[in-house]
């Protein structure tokens, strides 16, 4: 198992602690990670672009000059694709671009995710993020602390006491936080910086595993 360092919220060592290769140590699997990030995407998009075909245009359904003798192209309604206000030809309607992901897909691309933050020195563990009060300059002070001014995301457990911290970092640009459970592959890749809670580091090793 790998060693990583644990800090306080002045981001001074106090101790280390044992991540599980099983989940920290992998060789990340490329192909699994576009795959989640792509399942993520799509699942954002709304798909509620329409365009009208020929049955939906507004129009008369008659015949707009003789079939023969005017030396024009025969026409059979207005409302055809090539007449101006007509239809539009192969255009796109509403629908789901979602995708099913296999469980077992899910969890190898969160695990190469974060064995590849780990690996490029991109993952911090923290002991704790308890706050005692809401304060957003309690969020700001940890972040100069650990000299994080780009996109950082925090992983807690569910059972910690973090309400302050998630208040008081909500108001914050490129801060996340978010619980073991909520964790995703976008998210982590989208991240600068990883930062664990000693419980979710441990969370995560035991149902990512």
């Amino acid at each position: 198992m790998a060693k990583i360092d644990v800090y306080n919220q002045e981001a001074k060592v106090v101790k280390s602690v044992e991540l599980s290769d099983a989940v920290f140590g992998i060789e990340p699997n490329q192909q699994a990670i576009y795959d989640a990030v792509l399942c993520y995407q799509a699942g954002l998009r709304q798909g509620t672009h329409s365009t009208k075909t020929r049955a939906f245009v507004s129009g008369t359904g008659k015949k707009p000059f003789k079939q023969k003798g005017t030396g024009r192209a025969r026409q059979g309604s207005t409302r055809a694709t090539q007449w101006r206000g007509g239809a539009i030809a192969f255009g796109p309607h509403p629908r789901k671009y979602g995708f099913k992901l296999n469980r077992k897909v899910r969890k190898l691309a969160l695990r190469s995710a974060l064995s590849e933050k780990l690996a490029e020195n991109n993952m911090n563990v923290i002991e704790n993020l308890s706050f005692e009060s809401i304060k957003t300059k309690n969020a700001v002070a940890l972040l100069k602390a650990f000299n994080f001014d780009r996109k950082t995301l925090f992983v807690t457990d569910a059972g910690e006491d973090s309400e302050n911290a998630y208040v008081s970092m909500r108001n914050l640009p490129n801060v996340q936080l978010v619980t073991v459970n909520e964790l995703n592959v976008y998210d982590i890749v989208n991240a600068d910086k990883l930062v664990f809670t000693e419980k979710a580091a441990e969370t995560a090793g035991e149902v990512l595993a």
